[in-house]
C-alpha cells in the first residue's frame, strides 16, 4: 500500500517563545548542573551560569557560598536534567524572545538587572500580543 505524499505528519502549536527575527537566532550548547532529584526544565527556562564553574540552572537559584549566578541563556528544547552528571543541552545565546513564555525558579520574578544581563549576552525581551 502506497503512502500518499501530502498527507499530514503532524500538527505545530506555537508556543510564541520567540518574538521577533532581530537579532538572529543563535544557539550553543550548556551544561546544565545536576540536581537532587530528576526534573525537566522546559523551553523557555531563563539559565544563570556558575562564575565558578560554568555549569547553568534556573534563573532564581540560590547561589552556593563563594558562588555569583548571572542570567546568560534560554533552554531550546524540553531537557530532562538528572541527578549523577550535568546534563548537555541546547541553548538560545542571541535572540529576541517574549517574556510572558520564560520560566523562572518559583517563587522568583525576573527583575530589572536580570532582563540588563540578558540584553548585555544578546537576548531582547519582549512582549507578544494576540
Amino acid at each position: 500500500m502506497a503512502k500518499h505524499l501530502n498527507h499530514a505528519v503532524d500538527e505545530m502549536v506555537p508556543d510564541k517563545l520567540i518574538a521577533g527575527m532581530t537579532p538572529p537566532l543563535q544557539t550553543a550548547s550548556g551544561t546544565i548542573a545536576k540536581l537532587s532529584a530528576v526534573a525537566t526544565y522546559k523551553r523557555g527556562t531563563v539559565l544563570a551560569k556558575s562564575a565558578k564553574d560554568n555549569t547553568l540552572c534556573i534563573l532564581g537559584t540560590t547561589a552556593a557560598s563563594g558562588d555569583t549566578l548571572t542570567p546568560d541563556c534560554i533552554l531550546c528544547d524540553d531537557t530532562e536534567v538528572g541527578t549523577e552528571a550535568g546534563t548537555t543541552a541546547a541553548v538560545y545565546v542571541m535572540g529576541r524572545f517574549n517574556v510572558d513564555a520564560l520560566t523562572v525558579a518559583d517563587s522568583y520574578t525576573m527583575t530589572e538587572a536580570d532582563k540588563d544581563k540578558l540584553r548585555e549576552r544578546g537576548i531582547y525581551l519582549a512582549q507578544v500580543w494576540d
